[in-house]
């Protein structure tokens, strides 16, 4: 299928499950808050602040899940499904043991951990429930994350979408039941969340312990020599800073957020869940393009390479402009359903969301600038376009727009990074071309 089937046919094969996956897992990530909000706006605010403790978790499975499934995609075009089996098993246990270091450390310093995060002291005690059963699934959510990745790269996106979408339905059934039905609060919503992520990780892990998966997870071929974590860390740890920065931006956006208000703070995190799908969209669609570049450039495929940067660009582009047109439309009517009767949380949630549907199309088109230097191996640009959106490019804008705009600023400054991340990607674009250039000359050089 990689090699054969044209592109346009192959990348939403790829694609479209890995993209109804991400879109579960930002309905379940939004039922949380719909719920939550219910039990008012400091409630709200809460779960705003644990989103930085998900990213944490994402940052320990993501620095190996995101390296070894370019690995294995490239290992598989080459015919060594041997070794990508060896990858898959180092990236998945030692993942699994990042994540019970997190789980162990935030249990300790539970109090600190969520005062660190953004929490005010009116929405202190609901930070701390919802944060103590989401701890308890962190292992497994860093299992997930290299399951889901790897499972990707080997084409069985079907298999990853099962997994994450039935995790995300449960969640939703479950949060009413706990929240309201057994008077559990914000504790209900992450108890919810917990055993949602328990039943992903065993639906995940089936293929691999029943032999239904291309590659073999398994205790013996966990032999992590150098070569195999060093390839892995070397593009995984784009994605690592790409996450441990999405951590700094939201602990230091929750600060400047909640020093104006709670409501202030709410509404942007309510932007943020909501803005989870155009995002996710943009993200599925990127992992499913990713192994398919680098399957091919792996078989040295380049022609092949190139056309799928081509049209996995023009998807995007077209793709997340219609998005944002209709967030954009309806914003108002999407934010009220989270505010209430709070008319800051309200209008500070639309100003947020309307500046980010304007910078969409860019943020599509960097996310697949991205991909492509990921499925090649080029770790350099995919450092530095991972760590351009929370990072390099939000950073630096992050206190002198809060300083002069106060709540604007702090509610527009990631559509300003997201504009500002387009100077990095156009060199970076134009490198990339020149790299498929070289390859094909020399291919076409050696077959003579």
């Amino acid at each position: 299928m990689m090699l054969t089937q044209p592109i346009s046919r192959v990348i939403p094969k790829m694609a479209i499950p890995t993209i109804i996956a991400f879109l579960i897992n930002s309905i379940y990530s939004l039922a949380d808050t719909y719920f939550v909000s219910s039990l008012g706006t400091s409630a709200t605010a809460a779960v705003s602040v644990n989103a930085s403790l998900d990213q944490l978790i994402m940052m320990a499975g993501s620095l190996l899940a995101v390296g070894a499934n370019s690995y294995i995609a490239r290992l598989l075009g080459q015919e060594n499904r041997e070794k990508a089996s060896r990858v898959l098993s180092a990236a998945f246990f030692l993942a699994v043991g990042l994540g019970a270091i997190l789980m162990g450390f935030g249990i300790t310093f539970m109090h600190s951990m969520v005062r660190f995060l953004g929490a005010t002291p009116s929405c202190e005690k609901y930070a701390i429930d919802y944060a103590t059963y989401v701890l308890f699934a962190a292992p497994f959510m860093a299992g997930n994350f290299v399951m889901n990745q790897c499972l990707r790269s080997e084409g069985s996106a079907v298999l990853s979408m099962v997994g994450m979408g039935f995790g995300g339905i449960l969640n939703c059934i479950l949060d009413p039941i706990f929240i309201f039905g057994l008077d559990m609060g914000v504790a209900g919503a992450s108890l919810a969340t917990a055993i949602s992520k328990w039943v992903s990780f065993a639906i995940l892990i089936f293929p691999y312990l029943t032999h239904r998966s291309l590659l073999r997870l398994s205790v013996r071929n966990f032999r992590p020599t150098w070569e195999i974590i060093s390839s892995i860390i070397s593009i995984g740890s784009s994605s690592m800073f790409r996450s441990g920065l999405a951590v700094v931006a939201g602990i230091l956006l929750n600060n400047l957020a909640g020093s104006i208000s709670d409501s202030v703070l709410a509404g942007i995190g309510v932007c943020t869940k909501v803005m989870m799908f155009p995002f996710g969209i943009i993200l599925g669609f990127g992992n499913g393009f990713q192994p398919v570049a680098g399957y091919n450039w792996g078989a040295k495929q380049y022609d092949r390479v190139e056309e799928s940067y081509r049209f996995s660009a023009r998807v995007a582009l077209i793709g997340s402009g219609l998005m944002a047109l209709a967030a954009c439309i309806f914003s108002d009517a999407i934010i009220v359903a989270f505010a209430g009767t709070d008319p800051q949380m309200r209008h500070i949630g639309q100003i947020c969301m309307i500046s980010q549907c304007i910078a969409l199309p860019i943020h599509a088109w960097v996310a697949v600038v991205n991909m492509l230097c990921v499925g090649l191996g080029n770790s350099r640009g995919a450092f530095l376009l991972a760590t351009a959106r929370q990072g390099t490019c939000f950073l630096p804008l992050l206190y002198p727009m809060a300083f002069l705009l106060g709540a604007y600023g702090v509610a527009t400054v990631q559509a300003a990074a997201d504009l500002l991340s387009l100077a990095l990607a156009l060199p970076t674009i134009r490198k990339m071309k020149r790299k498929i250039a070289m390859a094909r000359a020399e291919c076409a050089g050696a077959s003579l």
